[in-house]
């Protein structure tokens, strides 16, 4: 299910049923000269829309400008990056509006900047808004004092799934630190394009490494679909078990 395709029938039936609600957290980042810009996008969006063919989710729009950061090249390369307070709000009105909207069960999914589920800006941003709108979203609706109140006096015992309202957003990566550790992770280098070109092959053009040179790309030349297909095979085995 799409939710930009879905009606409410449809989201009352995803909020019954209590479903997951995926978000794919993307980015604008220059990927050298033989990665497209969505790299870290369409690596997510690719694995995510493979889990939805065998799973039953509904997937939210993804969200693609984001703080990318500079850190791979300045701004004359074509990355976009939004400042992280401003992202930061922005992606709390989000969650909060899904929040309201009686979404229980979101994930967001992420690849840009998450070696061994490191929590970088972007990533940060993401959780800090979530446990914002999850916090002022309880105090809005259950008024001030809510948790200290006698009605939460088994807050600790019913902490387990849909019960425990801090676990309504959770924030993942697409590759957990084990299957990185198993299969490899890198920016535009070996991996990445790998698992680029089993996702989406024309966003990989290998031809083009030599147009302009960067130490994390020169593995590229090494990239191949088989690895692609065994990094995509683990990642979903870790997502299928991860969005519940």
């Amino acid at each position: 299910m799409i939710l930009d395709h879905s009606f409410p029938r449809e989201t009352d039936y995803v909020k019954e049923k209590n479903l997951p609600l995926v978000i794919v957290g993307g980015t604008v980042e220059y990927h050298g000269p033989h990665c497209s810009y969505g790299c870290d996008t369409l690596v997510a969006e690719g694995l995510v829309k493979k889990l939805a063919e065998e799973k039953e989710i509904m997937l939210a729009p993804t969200i693609s400008y984001s703080p990318s950061s500079y850190a791979v090249g300045g701004k004359e390369t074509g990355t976009v990056h939004i400042p992280e307070k401003a992202f930061e709000e922005y992606v709390y009105y989000v969650f909060k509006s899904m929040l309201y909207s009686g979404f229980r069960n979101i994930y967001v999914v992420i690849h840009h900047q998450f070696e061994q589920e490191c929590n970088k800006p972007m990533t940060l941003c993401y959780k800090l808004a979530s446990q914002r709108a999850i916090m002022e979203y309880l105090q809005e609706t259950k008024g001030e004092g809510w948790w200290g109140s006698e009605n939460y006096a088994n807050y600790y015992e019913e902490l387990e799934g849909s019960s425990n309202p801090f676990e309504w957003i959770k924030v993942i990566p697409t590759m957990s630190t084990a299957v990185q550790n198993a299969t490899g992770y890198d920016h535009a280098g070996k991996y990445e394009s790998s698992i680029l070109m089993a996702l989406y092959p024309d966003c990989v053009q290998l031809d083009r490494i030599d147009d302009i040179k960067h130490w994390f790309t020169a593995s590229a030349r090494e990239a191949n679909k088989e690895l692609g297909d065994e990094m995509v095979r683990q990642s979903l085995a870790y997502l299928r078990e991860a969005i519940k």
